[in-house]
């Protein structure tokens, strides 16, 4: 069913393996995560390798709080306006997957473009942790739904035990259910202790949130890190540099404004 994997000007199959071999412990691949068209742009000539999406940036850029509050058809709007604007892979953080079937998801991640996807495992409506094994099932299931339709997405999966401050074992647990439901990376977002870290690599590939305070690149490309992405980061990096140049506007400060 090769001929299904056609979308836009993307070819999702070989797009998907591009970005798969990008993964590399030691030498991660960077992600410089944008939220529209112009910003993919912006990242692609900047000569990075890959596309992707920040869903803390691209919900507020819609109108919409993040956590849930985005709908699917603006979500996949949007991603679909970002894969037309670049040439490179794009892969998508989305959430958890707003709720939808895996053979919907698949499809509509097809029909954006993308040949990559964060789920993670939080459940925003319940407001608690999906259970490890039914997430385990719904990453495979994804997975078997999209190479039927003859691509292998790129499945990075966020796991959310340390952002509610939850016990390493927990999140090792869940990495190791994921990766063998067929996750080719796992990201254990706000996780900045080394030594865990370590314990990550050791199980597959890891991605480690890059923000301000995280250890330098050179130090987590020595842990064996695999990707290293920087979430919405950038985007409120922007943002205050924007409210820096209005706030001096308003006080005439000629300067000021564009310093």
């Amino acid at each position: 069913m090769t001929g299904q994997t056609k979308s836009g000007g993307h070819d999702l199959a070989a797009d998907a393996e591009k970005l798969r071999k990008l993964h590399v412990p030691g030498d991660p691949l960077l992600l410089a995560n944008v939220w529209d068209p112009e910003s993919a742009r912006v990242v692609e000539a900047a000569g990075m390798r890959a596309i992707a999406t920040a869903s803390a940036a691209l919900a507020p850029v819609n109108g919409y709080e993040d956590h849930g509050h985005l709908p699917p058809d603006v979500a996949f709007g949007a991603l679909r306006r970002i894969t037309d604007a670049v040439t490179l892979p794009v892969t998508a953080d989305l959430e958890d997957g707003y709720g939808l079937s895996p053979q919907e998801f698949v499809d509509r991640l097809a029909g954006a473009g993308a040949c990559g996807a964060n789920l993670e495992d939080t459940d925003h409506r319940a407001g608690a942790l999906v259970d490890a094994d039914r997430h385990a099932e719904r990453i495979a299931s994804i997975k078997a739904a999209a190479r039927a339709r003859g691509f292998d997405p790129v499945i990075n999966a966020r796991i959310d035990v340390h952002y509610r401050q939850g016990p390493l074992e927990e999140g090792l647990k869940r990495a190791r259910k994921y990766l063998d439901a067929g996750a080719d990376c796992v990201y254990p977002i706000f996780l900045s202790d080394a030594s865990a870290i370590r314990q990550y690599v050791a199980l597959g590939p890891t991605n480690i949130l890059y923000g301000p305070e995280s250890i330098a690149i050179s130090e987590l490309a020595g842990l064996g890190v695999a990707r290293l992405s920087v979430g919405p980061f950038l985007f409120r990096l922007l943002l205050k540099r924007l409210e820096a140049a209005a706030d001096a506007f308003r006080r005439h400060d000629d300067k000021g404004i564009w310093a």
